[in-house]
């Protein structure tokens, strides 16, 4: 059967030139990703440059956990004197920021998604020239398994502040924000422990399962939720924000937390 007469092409992705023989609406995806990362990435920006409105007693915003400077509102750890004078969210959110931009999975989707690198299967590239990650700034993403390493503190703290937030004014108690901060942990230990690093770390490396079969077990378990990795990244994050957006809306007054007992 001849599609016609120039059936392949030097360009990747590409069957007509200039064209796609797709007839399915294949932009919505991409579309899809670029309103919601790229709504996150303005908020978080936007919520860190505040620079206040982040803590109201019990809950703390997972976007300036844990709090490092002296002057913070509510500080976890003052490894940073008084001098710092900037929102203390950027002595943080640097290190989850950057695990996900180096994300396996969050690579695929911003590369089709912002720089059309194919915007999807069987569609043209925007552009007529790739590189994959072999030029710079590409060819850092492979710090992303050390990202991971300092992910991990983050999300300690981050169950620290969970259960911080049953303490209300030394009384045990329970809110809304409380389930809203529990969630928040629990949904972002899922994503940093379903990544593909974590996954290597548990069982690269070894030639024969047999011979360790704690590491095997675990390795297991990882590669189960590794399989939903996409969903956690996506769920997580909608949520992380929407955490931020709750206990800022308590801080301003604009709502009133619930207690539960």
């Amino acid at each position: 059967m001849t599609m016609s007469k120039r059936t392949f092409t030097d360009q990747r992705g590409e069957v007509i030139p200039g064209a796609t023989l797709r007839t399915d609406a294949w932009w919505i995806e991409p579309l899809s990703v670029i309103l919601l990362l790229g709504g996150f990435g303005v908020y978080a920006t936007w919520a860190a440059l505040q620079n206040a409105h982040y803590y109201v007693a019990p809950y703390l915003s997972p976007f300036y956990s844990p709090c490092l400077a002296a002057n913070c509102r509510h500080v976890s750890l003052p490894l940073i004197g008084s001098w710092w004078n900037l929102s203390p969210a950027f002595l943080i959110l640097w290190i989850p920021g950057g695990f996900r931009a180096t994300c396996y999975y969050y690579r695929k989707a911003y590369y089709r998604s912002f720089f059309g690198s194919p915007p999807g299967c069987a569609v043209r590239d925007v552009s007529t020239s790739y590189s994959g990650e072999t030029r710079f700034p590409f060819i850092l993403q492979n710090i992303h398994r050390y990202f991971f390493w300092l992910g991990i503190p983050v999300i300690a703290f981050l169950w620290w502040d969970a259960v911080m937030a049953f303490n209300f004014n030394g009384r045990v108690g329970m809110g809304v924000g409380t389930l809203v901060l529990i969630l928040n942990a629990a949904l972002l230990s899922l994503y940093t422990f379903s990544c593909h690093s974590c996954r290597h770390l548990c069982g690269g490396g070894l030639n024969l399962f047999s011979k360790a079969p704690a590491r095997h077990g675990i390795w297991r378990v990882v590669s189960r939720l590794n399989e939903k990795h996409m969903e956690i990244a996506w769920v997580s994050l909608i949520w992380v924000g929407l955490a931020d957006v709750y206990i800022r809306l308590l801080s301003m007054g604009v709502i009133k937390d619930v207690r539960i007992f």
